[in-house]
């Protein structure tokens, strides 16, 4: 389950999305995001599915990869669909067993939701699987470029999220390393029931937090040797340009958001 976690990790591939600027994918995930929040019948999710669909083939990453990263949410699924099943009234009674009730719009919201977390969470992966961390932090760093005339560190922001984004892989790793360490020494992390197991998991916390403060503080000791100063007089080998990927891109995008909103 921790290994299953893709989110932060990056995959390299010689595709169309890898070669698109990072600026042009964080735009595009962020208008993804928003039309999912738009799309409010089927026919609009199916034109999401039809789109991100094209995105993994696109973009070359395997699907069961990036499908992979689902199992770490299915709790968070399940219990959106329960709540959403159990708890949203209407008019349109389908069963009823005691004090439970299962409505018609509350089995069609149930299942929008969860529709909706999966292709946000796959959506959102695409964004880290085909964007190198280098690319990421210049991305978001112009991105932000605006704010700099109200005094926001657009450069140190950047890069304290890129960082962090980095670090979710790692430290996944180091908290599997952990917790095969302590099995080795018989601790149960598997058996017993939700509770029990969360319990479990309490005596890894403090291994993995003096992990997690380690490596910070062996990063900045890196960075310091370098002879880093954040954003103030930093030049790039690579400079971000447009290029014809990211035009067409942008058509594509256009049109995706304009069916979705005739629908």
């Amino acid at each position: 389950m921790i290994r299953d976690i893709t989110i932060g990790q990056y995959y390299p591939a010689n595709s169309y999305i890898h070669k698109l600027d990072p600026r042009m994918k964080l735009l595009g995930t962020l208008l993804f995001i928003i039309s999912l929040f738009i799309a409010n019948n089927i026919w609009g999710y199916a034109v999401a599915l039809v789109y991100l669909s094209s995105i993994i083939i696109i973009s070359k990453v395997p699907l069961r990869f990036m499908l992979k990263g689902l199992k770490a949410i299915f709790i968070i699924i399940i219990l959106t669909v329960v709540l959403n099943l159990f708890f949203t009234k209407g008019e349109n009674l389908l069963y009823k067993l005691g004090s439970i009730e299962i409505y018609e719009e509350g089995l069609y919201f149930a299942t929008m939701m969860a529709i909706r977390l999966i292709f946000l969470i796959i959506g959102s992966s695409i964004l880290t699987l085909t964007t190198s961390p280098i690319q990421l932090t210049d991305g978001i760093e112009y991105s932000l470029n605006p704010l700099k005339r109200i005094k926001v560190p657009a450069h140190e922001i950047a890069m304290m999220m890129t960082i962090a984004l980095r670090f979710i892989p790692i430290l996944l790793e180091e908290t599997d390393k952990i917790m095969k360490a302590q099995m080795a020494r018989g601790a149960d992390f598997e058996s017993g029931g939700i509770v029990k197991r969360a319990k479990s998991l309490i005596p890894l916390l403090v291994p993995l937090f003096i992990s997690a403060f380690r490596r910070a503080d062996d990063l900045a000791l890196a960075m310091e040797a370098r002879c880093y100063r954040g954003g103030e007089g930093r030049t790039r080998m690579k400079q971000l340009r447009y290029s014809k990927y990211d035009l067409i891109a942008i058509i594509v995008l256009v049109v995706y958001i304009t069916i979705l909103i005739i629908l």
